[in-house]
């Protein structure tokens, strides 16, 4: 099997649910929360035998190398924050926007590309006890940046 082989079910999926939002029959909102239960569920089989967190950074970086690894086959290519709860993810070659054409039409059809995998980190996050809010930001195809807002209590 070639290198990304395994992953090919997995897009097509993504595709077929983008398509659907597309012609109407599930929004950005569907799709996100789609992603949230698939994330919540994810992680809890990757962390179940994984180190215990020290603090909010080492479970961030948690979610980009093992969590992003186990989805896509790579780990994001930049984390940043701003140590005050805003953490950003940035994939240079996101897989679910590599096929994409840098068209205009796209890119205001992105956040459709983009919205399931904000619920799975959204979702990810939520089941390991750090609320969240995640947006895309899509400048230019196929790079995004995952924006993680972490909600103080």
């Amino acid at each position: 099997m070639t290198a990304g082989a395994e992953l090919v079910p997995f897009e097509l999926l993504h595709l077929e649910l983008v398509a659907q939002a597309i012609q109407g029959g599930l929004d950005v909102e569907g799709l996100e929360n789609l992603g949230y239960s698939a994330g919540y569920r994810l992680v809890e089989k990757l962390a179940r035998e994984g180190p215990k967190f020290k603090d909010e950074l080492d479970l961030l970086k948690f979610i980009c190398k093992d969590f992003w690894g186990a989805i896509f086959r790579k780990q994001i290519d930049n984390l940043r924050t701003n140590h005050q709860g805003v953490y950003v993810l940035q994939d240079n070659s996101f897989r679910f926007l590599a096929r994409v054409s840098a068209d205009r039409q796209y890119l205001e059809a992105s956040p459709k590309f983009v919205s399931l995998t904000c619920g799975l980190v959204r979702g990810s996050l939520a089941n390991l006890g750090v609320a969240a809010v995640v947006t895309a930001e899509i400048t230019s195809l196929p790079a995004c940046k995952f924006q993680v807002q972490v909600q103080r209590s």
